[in-house]
């Protein structure tokens, strides 16, 4: 498999892609899901700011290996240097940056970061032409977005980011509002339309078909998911739940990549809410020792 991200991106097969999840996707998680034909995997969102203010957050936050590619590291920032100090720190270890401008958590809203920054399209085009300025193709330098209520404004800040140089646009086709409810396919089909670079596409994807119809109805080139792939690592393979030996490989990866225990049992509790009766889950749910953990078996995994 390449490990190219254009090239994966502008291959005519679909592109799968593990979301940037806070806590979740670091590297052990990001090993299992390469081995079920997962091509590109994002870091958690990292602040820049505190990233280059500390070596304990920049070890805490960003941990990766040879095997771990290709890796796109996201960072949220809210100025031009910031973003591109991070990325010239990263570049040598991953092979892109990408800028979260699609949480919708209060405290990123408050701090500028994240859907905050979708109403200031040219921040946004300065921040990414500081990075692509400093480091050149073929590292990516991309943006994560949410939908706005107004899709002119959506598509004006898409073509505004494409002119500006960005590699790639993940889309969120959802408002900042909006939490379960249906994505806007309509929308994200219209900015797909109106801008000629890859787009990776999220939201509403829970089964490897899921994900193939997303990406006939779209037209995107990459399909990204996040819960979904925490309830089953093993999604784009074909697997309708989490496989025993899925479970299995999760012990045996994080027996090796240094993973606490809370972490490692968060993951188990994931894949396993589709597979254990409910007794037997809450049961699992509340263990909290490796031990007892690793002891699947009696659970009857």
């Amino acid at each position: 498999m390449s490990t190219d991200v254009m090239e994966l991106l502008t291959s005519p097969q679909m592109t799968t892609v593990c979301a940037p999840m806070v806590r979740y996707s670091k590297l052990a998680f990001r090993t299992l899901v390469r081995q079920y034909n997962c091509d590109i995997c994002f870091t958690p969102m990292i602040l820049a700011d505190s990233f280059l203010q500390s070596a304990k957050a920049r070890n805490n936050e960003f941990t990766t290996n040879i095997q771990d590619e290709p890796l796109i590291t996201q960072f949220a920032a809210n100025n031009p240097d910031d973003l591109a100090n991070a990325a010239e720190l990263v570049a040598p270890f991953c092979n892109g940056i990408d800028l979260n401008c699609g949480c919708p958590q209060r405290w990123a809203i408050k701090d500028g970061y994240g859907v905050n920054l979708l109403d200031k399209p040219h921040l946004v085009r300065d921040m990414v032409i500081q990075v692509r300025n400093r480091i050149s193709s073929p590292f990516t330098v991309s943006v994560k977005i949410r939908l706005l209520n107004d899709i002119k404004k959506s598509v004006h800040l898409c073509q505004i980011l494409e002119r500006a140089g960005i590699s790639f646009l993940t889309i969120h086709a959802r408002t900042p509002t909006m939490q379960k409810e249906p994505i806007q396919l309509e929308n994200l089909k219209l900015i797909r339309d109106s801008i000629q670079i890859p787009i990776i596409a999220n939201g509403d994807v829970k089964s490897l078909d899921d994900a193939k119809l997303l990406a006939e109805q779209s037209k995107c080139q990459g399909i990204m998911v996040g819960n979904g792939i925490l309830t089953n690592p093993a999604l784009f393979s074909g697997a309708k739940t989490t496989p025993s030996t899925c479970i299995q490989q999760w012990l045996n990866i994080t027996d090796i990549i240094p993973t606490n225990f809370t972490t490692v049992h968060h993951h188990l509790v994931f894949m396993l809410e589709k597979i254990l009766p409910r007794k037997k889950r809450l049961l699992f749910n509340n263990l909290n020792n490796m031990e007892d953990t690793k002891q699947h078996e009696k659970y009857g995994i």
